[in-house]
Parts: structure tokens; sequence; C-alpha cells
């Protein structure tokens, strides 16, 4: 992930990477869905709707929603007339998506929900604002808000990974203290725990981690007290060791060497799974990603400024080759290894929500089915990190709904044609906030296009204007 020093509640890019972009572009206005003019909550029904539940599909259903859940599900539900209904015909209703790596401050919540991500699972953020979000939801708030669950804290290395950020990080020296430094996490609140297992050297640099019996001793300690363990890894052999340390699961796929059946079995047999972050590996390996959504009609009118730029970039310097991942997605598929839709937004090239529908489109290409792609955004995730409220449309589940035009169980790239996104069953209104992220680009577009004070002058920015933080190469 790449983070500033203002990185809390702050939705500003880093200028290093922004500076050579050219001007937004504005799309014009055009009309929404005629069956979704305005937002329906509380109870209602969406009658002869394509249904894919989180595995199978089912045509021309009526699904029932009342109090924030699913009440009824079937071809002959018997809803009351008097009750708000939907017309289905010609689209496809999903359970809303799960990114299953971000790193989540700011309106990126909000971001994500207009896209039809309704929980993101954040891989490292300031545990306060986890703490925040978490106390806001549990009271009946942030509706307007993707859900949030959070490692907060990421175990690391002293100056390891997620220490170069300008706020204080804890570290850990030894496998003696694993337990204590869990511990201190889950106090703090961490839903699971995040282990940072890379030197960098995949990408060109070198930084400090722990060791292999470090990492063991941090996954025995979260076992101890029924955390999920997750490692962020850099390289092939990282990620043989991580999955022989016993992790639940890989929050990345590597780009230094190819894998081969002998870690697909590995990995099968550890009962692990793996999040690829194909969106984060493109914008690496210079592969085609996030520019391709930025300039998407179906995407474009929704995405705040800073958003539609950081797409645009990539990171510094290429790295790896970006057919490794693809290929080992396959090794993993024919091993039954669960495969979970993960962004690694805000890094270069991603955004919040839109990264999603890239990421289901890049993983189609490498090799899963378009319903398969489809379960990795949702129900697959919901099973791997016991989040057995939602992930899947069935009776007693969170009424977290994306309704889209099309058939996205056959092309993929129609989840982007979104109608309505409900969580809980109040509709998100995409129309105040296209509306809102119109007036940031107009204001944005006249910011630029208005002359330079008499007497100034074009110049080079010095060094002194920098930011004090670089981007770097973090997820």
């Amino acid at each position: 992930m790449t983070y500033t020093t203002n990185w809390i509640r702050s939705t500003s890019l880093d200028a290093v990477l922004i500076a050579t972009l050219a001007l937004v572009v504005l799309l014009p206005m055009t009309l929404e869905a005629a069956h979704a003019q305005a937002p329906i909550d509380g109870e209602f029904v969406i009658r002869d709707v394509k249904l894919f539940d989180g595995t199978h599909t089912i045509e021309k259903v009526q699904v029932w929603v009342a109090g924030g859940k699913i009440k009824a599900v079937g071809t002959d539900v018997k809803a009351p007339a008097t009750i708000p209904a939907i017309d289905g015909q010609g689209d496809t209703l999903l359970p809303g998506l799960i990114d299953a790596h971000t790193h989540t401050w700011g309106d990126a919540l909000k971001e994500a929900l207009v896209f039809g991500v309704t929980t993101e699972l954040d891989m490292f953020t300031d545990h306060n604002y986890a703490a925040q979000i978490r106390s806001e939801q549990a009271s009946g708030k942030d509706l307007d808000m993707a859900d949030l669950r959070s490692a907060g804290t990421l175990v690391t290395a002293p100056k390891g990974h997620g220490t170069e950020y300008g706020m204080p990080i804890p570290t850990i020296t030894s496998p003696a203290e694993a337990q204590a430094f869990v511990d201190a996490r889950i106090a703090e609140g961490s839903d699971y725990i995040k282990i940072i297992y890379d030197d960098g050297k995949a990408y060109g640099i070198s930084i400090p981690t722990i060791s292999k019996e470090t990492m063991c001793a941090v996954v025995a300690a979260a076992h101890r007290r029924g955390k999920l363990a997750v490692a962020h890894i850099g390289t092939l052999q990282g990620a043989a060791d991580a999955i022989d340390c016993g992790v639940d699961g890989l929050a990345h796929l590597f780009i230094d060497a190819p894998a081969d059946a002998t870690f697909a079995d590995l990995v099968a047999k550890h009962h692990a799974f793996v999040v690829p972050t194909l969106s984060v590996l493109a914008s690496i390996t210079r592969a085609p990603g996030g520019k391709l959504l930025s300039d998407d009609g179906q995407l474009q009118p929704y995405l705040q400024p800073a958003s539609m730029k950081n797409l645009g970039v990539a990171f510094p310097k290429p790295h790896g080759e970006f057919t490794i991942p693809q290929h080992t997605i396959q090794l993993l598929k024919a091993r039954h290894v669960p495969i979970l839709a993960g962004t690694d937004s805000p890094n270069p090239g991603t955004a919040h929500g839109a990264s999603m529908h890239g990421e289901m489109e890049m993983l189609v290409a490498a090799g899963l089915t378009p319903m398969e792609a489809l379960a990795a955004a949702t129900s697959v995730p919901a099973r791997a990190f016991h989040l057995d409220d939602r992930g899947q449309i069935a009776v007693g589940k969170r009424a977290d709904l994306l309704l889209v035009k099309g058939d996205p169980t056959t092309n993929i790239k129609d989840t982007r044609n979104i109608v309505a996104v409900w969580k809980l069953g109040v509709q998100d209104d995409r129309a105040a906030y296209r509306a809102q992220v119109d007036k940031e680009k107009l204001a944005e577009e006249a910011q630029q296009t208005t002359p330079a004070p008499q007497g100034s002058a074009a110049g080079k920015i010095s060094d002194s204007s920098a930011p004090s933080v670089a981007p770097v190469n973090t997820h």
C-alpha cells in the first residue's frame, strides 16, 4: 500500500506519483437505470431476477428483504403486494462484494460501497481508526460505507516493512516475543493477524524482515487465541516458508519465480487460502490494469479525482513477470485451493471499489470461470474469514446486495453495470455520490485552468517541497 504522513482519514495521494498525470476529462452525465430512480430501503422484494447466490445461479427468482436481512428467496416467494417491488428482469443479483485485501482510511469505505463492495478486509491501518469504525458499525451507523474488518497493526521487524510511514509501529525481534505481541494486537482490536515476511529483494530493495522461526511462533500464538494469521510475502520461497509455518492464507502471490505443482500441493495440504492481489501485481510488473478502469465509462463517473489519478500510475520501476501469478493461479485452482479476490487498494494503479471489478476480470483471464471469480469476491472470502452472516444470498444472511444489468456469470465485466447497491437492506445513494464527484471534478478542472497570478513563473519544484515519506511498495 502507499501511505503519506497525513494518512489517517485523508484521501490525498502522493504528489510525486501524480504530478505528471494529464487533466481529468469529465464524462457527460448519463441516465441511471430506470428502475433505480430512488433509494429503496427497509422491506422490499426484487422480482424475476437472475440470482447468483454466492455459489450457484437460479433464473427468475424473488428475493424478499426485511429488517436488513434476507427474509425469503425462491421462485414462488409470496411477498405482500403492498411492499415496494423492483423489477429485476434482465438483471443479476449478487451478494455484496468482499475485497479481501485493502488498506483503509478517509472516505475509502464510502467509495468502496458505491462500486458494490459491501465489506473490506483491511490488512494494515491505524488501529484507532479501525476501532472508531468498528464502534460506529456496532451502533448502526456507517450504512453509507462498506463494512470493515481489520488486522490493525501488522507484525514486522525493526525498520521492516510497515515502519516507514512516520507513525510509531511496534516491532518484534524473536520467537519469544510472539505471544505477547499477538495479545497486544488483539487488545487493540485486530480481527486477524497480518505478518510481514518480506526482505524487499523481489522489488529491488533491501529491508529487514522477521526470521522464519519468529513467523512460525506468531502463527502459533495467533492460533492459540483463535485468530487467523495471514502473511505478506514477496517471493516464492517466502510463500513456501509461510505455508510451512501454518499461516491460514497468503495476502499476495509473487512475481519473482515460477511456481510448480509442488508449491500448489503444499498450499492445498495445509488447507490455506490465497489472495493473489493481481491488481497491484499488474502495477508492479507494468501489465495493463488500473488505467483500463479509469477509462471505463461505467466506472469513471463515480471515481473521485484522486482515484482517477491513482489508477493511472504504476510503481516507479517494473519488477517481475505478470505471467507468474497467472500461472500460479491455474496450479492452485487445479488443487482446489480457495482463491480470494483482493485489490491491495490504494496502491498505485488501484482504487477502492473500482479495482474489485478489474480484479475479477483479471482472475478470469488467469483461468477462473466468471462464476468462480464471483465466488472469489463473495462466498469464498466470507468462508475463509469466518464471516458467516454474508457472502451469500440466503435466508437469514445480511441484505448486502449488488444488482447489475446483464449477466456477469457469463461476462464478468457486467459487474460494472451497477443498478443498485444495498448494505443491510439500505440502498446506497449512488446518484448523490456521483453528483458530489462531479462537483469535485469541476472544481479541479477550474483550478487547473485558472491562469497563474501576474508576475509568477513556472519552475521546478524544489526538493524541500517533496513529501517527507516517499511512496514505497507496501502491500
